[in-house]
């Protein structure tokens, strides 16, 4: 039986690597506002692992969470592993055709070559579909590293909007978030692959650099440095991961204008950084979009 990421580390790819750096300073993530005449609804980009000494949750964060009454997140049901666990071998695994087989000399050298920096059995990679194998590589490296999925970001807001009595709802499920990965073509999976790779072997000055732009809330150094390499190394892949996706949650939080109240959203920031993010196809509908 294999060890599968969580449903939530499956979609915000291009903020991956952010998480790896030492994050020991007081975050001010980046927030954004869109207000109408009886809707108020707070954009946060997050981090969906994080070391438990990360001191992030700014009171501005506090006061968005308290003031909502829903809060969406990308999946709202993060921590349904036992749902999780057949989907990702339905999907993700493939025995008939070994990940060796799919990738040409130097793609399974540069595979082993991670593999065994981070003292994974490459063997354990056989049977995955090229995605899968990608999250496995991206993740390990993480955990080994103190990084936790029971201190990131979407776990605080969930665990605060329980207590308050609000209202949990996801733009997407498991399943969902699992199927996008898994229906892209194999030349898309291993280009997804090469890209994780590729991220890898630029070591931790680049991963620091990431984590101190989302500490400092600084969108345009994410931009640079995870979303421009995604769309460059990967485009039909960022096409499917983050623009079609950010359309999708457009649409629906176009929706929730047509109502009222308070809702926070909270998604992985390359969701909120650059020229196809959701303010972006925001603004496309005619809705304004400010920095909080």
């Amino acid at each position: 039986m294999h060890d599968f990421p969580r449903p939530c580390w499956l979609l915000p790819v291009a903020l991956i690597f952010i998480i790896f750096a030492a994050i020991s300073a007081k975050a001010e993530p980046a927030m954004w506002v869109i207000k109408d005449a009886d809707s108020t609804i707070y954009l946060i980009g997050t981090l969906h692992l994080l070391k438990h000494d990360t001191e992030w949750n700014a009171e501005k964060v506090k006061k968005t969470v308290h003031d909502a009454t829903e809060l969406w997140l990308e999946v709202a049901d993060f921590d349904n592993e036992a749902a999780l666990a057949p989907l990702m071998a339905k999907f993700g695994i493939d025995p008939q055709h070994p990940l060796s087989s799919r990738l040409n000399g130097e793609q399974r050298q540069k595979l082993e070559k991670i593999a065994a920096t981070y003292a994974i059995p490459v063997a354990s990679l056989e049977p995955m579909r090229p995605w899968l194998a990608a999250l496995v590589l991206a993740v390990g490296p993480i955990m080994k590293a103190g990084y936790d999925p029971k201190a990131g970001v979407e776990r605080v807001l969930n665990a605060q909007a329980l207590a308050e009595g609000d209202k949990i709802r996801g733009f997407e499920t498991a399943e969902e978030q699992i199927q996008i990965l898994a229906g892209l073509s194999d030349e898309e999976q291993i280009a997804f692959l090469n890209s994780i790779l590729d991220d890898l072997e630029k070591g931790l000055d680049l991963l620091d650099k990431l984590a101190k732009a989302w500490i400092d809330g600084d969108t345009d150094t994410i931009k640079r440095l995870s979303v421009d390499d995604m769309k460059k190394e990967a485009p039909t892949v960022y096409q499917k991961l983050i623009v079609q996706r950010n359309i999708a949650w457009s649409e629906k939080i176009a929706a929730m204008l047509k109502g009222s109240g308070v809702q926070q959203i909270a998604v992985g920031a390359a969701h909120l950084v650059g020229p196809d993010s959701v303010q972006a196809q925001l603004a496309k509908r005619g809705i304004k979009v400010e920095k909080y």
